[in-house]
């Protein structure tokens, strides 16, 4: 029995015709097409949910990791614990690239406040979203479910993705709506009402909202639809218009920002292990994208776009340290959307080939799968490692603890630097009776995340009233801040105090320090 020949799929920006099948791939296509729509359509359902459901396993796996913060979701809790009126205080001055999140999360721990659950949760879901995104962006792209099902769950299964999957911050969420956007963009053609250039532009700017530097997803689609050789001159001029709306929109937000830059002053650059991150990042996506070029077939269509989007965004960012360092790996989290769509088609591809030498969709499968078990057990040891305390910079719940056993025989507490009072803001009770000896006004009331502190006179003499302070500070071989109330507070510890006992945990050490005699020690 002859089967028909699947008609041709309508013309999209990126394929339309672009890329021609080789014979090979003539055959290779016949085999894999669906016999029926609806067994094909049924595929396709499962292309996309299966990534999502297997990413949502993940984000739920050990989702509260032992019940401890980091320094950075920390600031989600406390910032979303904040009445309205001081979170848009707090704005004003400090964190407004975050300010979109923090609202909803105030929002949401107003409905339910479950604590880690309802901090890391819509991360998880997020993340899952976004798998079943990329599923479909690739089926969409191809026209294969077998892309949109590999490179979905490549997507759901690469650790840096897993990581921000259960992390009280923004940048799963980012990710997920740029899944979106990119998937809605894929099916932009020169036909697209101006109400879908409407939606998607609406996505993209609620992504950058959420975090501005969404807005270079915007630059690699334009730049994806600038290099698609069957890109319609209508649809480039919809997106012109398109992007200049959401960049004008997103204007006062970048202003405002730019304001408040010296809050990412502590960014430094790259150090070599990132370098060599980004390095074998990019050589991946060229590789395939070469593969993907080389051997044709209907899975080269994510070409164009899947490596615009995992290259061009690091790309700017690392190009702006001209002027001043921005570069860190979450702000461009969903880059690996684009990562994910190209190793997908690859795998497809290559999986093509193998099927040519062993007749048949069972072969492939058996080869795609193959690939599967070989990445799973180098995976497992890192994916288990992201579900401690151990993977995040700093314990703030152990530093928390420590510090309050500490302080059960003294009469004050100091932080240096003062940043890191961060540590005991989701742990108010913690620390009660215990006086914050620098402490000028609260971080509520003075709409800062950290709060403000007397002169470093006052910190001074504060001081040397003091008969036993507990002090929370960095870790030892950590830079040293140099502001003068800094190092009036070295200066006196050095100078006035002894240490009685020290406690380095994750990410900080807690020291307790006294005048004179050290007092008894603290139960455990």
């Amino acid at each position: 029995m002859i089967r028909p020949r699947r008609k041709a799929r309508p013309a999209r920006p990126f394929d339309g015709g672009a890329i021609e099948l080789r014979e090979q791939d003539r055959d290779a296509s016949r085999t894999a097409a669906a016999p029926d729509a609806p067994a094909w359509a049924a595929s396709a359902r499962g292309a996309v949910i299966v990534p999502a459901l297997a990413a949502l396993a993940l984000g739920l796996w050990g989702l509260t990791r032992q019940g401890t913060l980091w320094r950075d979701e920390s600031v989600t809790y406390q910032v979303a614990h904040r009445s309205l009126p001081e979170i848009v205080d707090l704005l004003g001055g400090a964190d407004a690239v975050h300010g979109l999140h923090y609202l909803a999360m105030h929002a949401l721990f107003g409905v339910w406040d479950g604590g880690l659950l309802t901090l890391r949760l819509p991360s998880a879901v997020a993340v899952a979203a976004a798998a079943g995104l990329v599923a479909a962006t690739g089926l969409r792209l191809t026209g294969r479910p077998a892309v949109g099902l590999v490179a979905g769950l490549v997507f759901a299964v690469t650790p840096e993705v897993q990581m921000y999957a259960q992390e009280g911050r923004s940048y799963a969420l980012v990710c997920a709506l740029v899944a979106l956007a990119t998937w809605q963009f894929t099916g932009l053609g020169p036909d697209a009402t101006p109400g879908r250039w409407f939606r998607y532009g609406a996505v993209v700017l609620t992504a950058a909202l959420l975090h501005e530097f969404a807005v270079l997803a915007l630059l690699a689609h334009g730049v994806a639809l600038r290099f698609s050789p069957a890109a319609a001159s209508r649809a480039r001029r919809c997106f012109a218009v398109t992007a200049a709306a959401v960049t004008v929109a997103l204007a006062p937000l970048a202003v405002l920002s730019a304001a408040q830059s010296g809050q990412v002053s502590w960014i430094s650059g790259p150090g070599a292990r990132e370098w060599c991150e980004i390095a074998g990042f990019a050589a991946l996506a060229v590789v395939c994208r070469w593969f993907l070029a080389r051997r044709g077939g209907s899975a080269a269509a994510v070409g164009t776009p899947a490596l615009a989007l995992a290259l061009l965004p690091t790309a700017v960012l690392l190009s702006a340290a001209v002027h001043q360092p921005v570069y860190v790996d979450r702000y461009v989290l969903y880059s690996h959307i684009g990562l994910a769509l190209l190793v997908g088609a690859a795998l497809v591809r290559a999986a093509d080939g193998a099927g040519r030498v062993v007749r048949g969709r069972a072969a492939r499968a058996a080869a795609v799968g193959a690939a599967g078990l070989l990445c799973a057990p180098a995976l497992l040891p890192v994916s288990a490692q992201m579900r401690t305390p151990d993977s995040r910079k700093d314990d703030v719940t152990a530093i928390a603890a420590e510090a309050a056993r500490l302080s059960a025989g003294a009469d004050a507490v100091l932080f240096t630097p003062a940043r890191r009072r961060e540590w005991t803001l989701s742990y108010p009770g913690r620390l009660a009776g215990t006086a914050d000896i620098a402490l000028a006004e609260s971080p509520a009331a003075s709409g800062t995340l950290q709060g403000t502190e007397v002169a470093p006179g006052e910190i001074g003499r504060r001081l040397s009233r003091a008969r036993v302070v507990v002090v929370l500070a960095d870790p030892e071989g950590q830079p040293l801040d140099t502001t003068p109330a800094e190092r009036v507070k070295r200066r006196v510890l050095a100078r006035d105090f002894t240490v009685c006992a020290r406690t380095d945990l994750k990410g900080g050490r807690v020291t307790l320090y006294a005048r004179t005699v050290c007092p008894p020690p603290a139960a455990d």
